[in-house]
């Protein structure tokens, strides 16, 4: 009977299916594989820096004695030395366990065939019929170079055909479990490990009122999956705190998510707890982590939250140990704030992420006014976002005096003009970083010493109009 080769196709067919023989295995029953058709439930806990907890919980039929069990579809990014196996019955042992994560590829099936014996399937164009050729793959570093006879080939002269699938190639990542079962049955045991992939951060989007003195906050859980694998109806939890893991280099995979972005109704928000010293965030149903895919939770939302606007000049002065004359104008930061209270329509620990802020025109239609990143922040702390600069609002700082009046002592005077081309009168504050000893002799508005080495003024500005913040300050070093 003619020897008819397998093409790649019906190798990974084959491969895919319980019949296929695996290496290292006298008998093709004796891996008991295990898919995702046999997982009864997953959980997963997402952690801030590229870790996540798996609880994988599957039914399998063990045999009394070794079994080679197959847990097929696990995190291609996976940890292997965190796997942690449970059963239902305490006579379940590991004896020994390997990861494979060499997924099966055509590139791979060349690569791990270098020095093995091929065959080369050409078909007649116009006779349909096939011929074929022994070979012998060389190399796969840069094109497939072949051996064919006496002859060296370096482009693929057909089909190239293998008579088996290497060591260790597998379909889907794949951990195999030596298993010692103190009784044959049916069981369910539960698989848990850690992983990289795994990511996830939070967005805030805050609409500001007309009269800027409330907004609107919704937060966001923005979950990203690229370890390789699917969580369908996944438990899911998330983590909010920086989490001390001692750990080699996680795998890196090159394939980016792709942007099937998902947003859950109110009925999918997020439920928050205490755990140790972070917080944990449990989604109110299942839902699915596809893989490659990013996907948008609801986590939380206040509404009429009271907040403060600031204009803020920081530094504009700076120079204190040397003459200057007139510093360049500059414009002033623009700041909110407000307090993280149940008062103030919140009180809720806020992960760290990114706050947007928009606001309506006189149109009604909303515009992006600026953003920024917010640190964990618990219940009943402030939040503070500078958004950008404002436009109207700027400053000039000009050194009026320098003196040396002692050793190491000396006295330095500044004016600064504030103008404010806004239709409406605004305050503004002045904060200067002053060095070593100092004190403020002279100034035309009272400050502040909100830290040591700072110096806080206040300084009201009628609309359309300027003011001018005069101060000396004597330095000792």
């Amino acid at each position: 009977m003619q020897h008819v080769p397998l093409s790649l196709a019906a190798l990974v067919a084959l491969f895919s299916s319980s019949m296929l023989s695996v290496p290292g295995t006298t008998d093709a029953a004796e891996e008991v594989r295990v898919t995702l058709e046999d997982q009864k439930a997953v959980a997963v806990t997402i952690y801030n820096e590229d870790l996540a907890l798996i609880r994988d919980r599957r039914r399998v039929m063990l045999q009394r004695g070794e079994n080679r069990v197959a847990f097929v579809d696990v995190s291609a990014q996976m940890t292997p030395e965190t796997a942690l196996l449970h059963g239902e019955r305490a006579d379940l042992a590991i004896v020994e366990q390997n990861f494979d994560f060499d997924l099966l590829t055509p590139q791979k099936l060349l690569e791990k065939s270098i020095g093995e014996k091929v065959r080369l399937v050409r078909t007649n164009p116009e006779s349909g019929e096939d011929t074929f050729e022994d070979a012998t793959v060389l190399s796969v570093a840069e094109g497939v170079v072949l051996q064919v006879g006496d002859r060296i080939e370096t482009a693929t002269p057909g089909r190239i055909v293998f008579n088996q699938v290497p060591a260790n190639l597998r379909s889907r990542p794949t951990l195999v479990l030596q298993l010692d079962s103190g009784a044959a049955g049916d069981q369910a045991v539960e698989l848990s490990y850690l992983t990289g992939g795994l990511g996830w951060k939070a967005d805030y989007v805050a609409e500001l009122a007309t009269d800027e003195k409330t907004l609107d906050l919704a937060g966001w859980v923005t979950l990203t999956n690229t370890s390789g694998s699917t969580y369908r109806d996944a438990k899911l939890r998330l983590v909010a705190g920086n989490v001390n893991v001692v750990r080699p280099k996680l795998m890196q995979r090159d394939a980016m998510p792709m942007m099937a972005m998902e947003s859950a109704g109110a009925a999918s928000r997020m439920r928050e707890q205490a755990l140790f010293e972070y917080h944990l965030y449990d989604l109110e149903r299942p839902t699915t982590v596809a893989e490659n895919q990013t996907k948008q939770v609801a986590l939380l939302s206040g509404s009429r939250i009271p907040v403060s606007k600031e204009y803020r000049f920081t530094n504009i002065s700076s120079a204190y140990d040397e003459r200057i004359g007139e510093l360049p104008r500059t414009n002033a930061s623009v700041r909110l704030s407000f307090d993280n209270e149940e008062e103030d329509q919140l009180g809720v620990p806020l992960p760290k992420g990114t706050v947007r802020v928009y606001k309506a025109d006189s149109q009604g239609q909303m515009l992006f006014v600026g953003e920024d990143a917010i640190e964990h922040t618990p219940k009943n702390e402030k939040v503070e976002l500078t958004l950008g600069q404002a436009f109207d609002v700027t400053a000039r700082s000009k050194q009026t005096d320098y003196q040396h009046i002692g050793d190491n002592v000396i006295e330095v005077a500044f004016e600064v003009e504030i103008r404010n081309a806004k239709k409406e009168p605004i305050s503004v504050a002045v904060l200067e970083q002053l060095p070593a000893q100092w004190k403020v002799l002279e100034e035309s508005h009272p400050h502040e010493k909100p830290q040591a080495f700072q110096a806080r003024w206040t300084v009201p500005v009628l609309a359309e109009n300027k003011t001018i913040l005069s101060y000396r300050v004597r330095i000792t070093y």
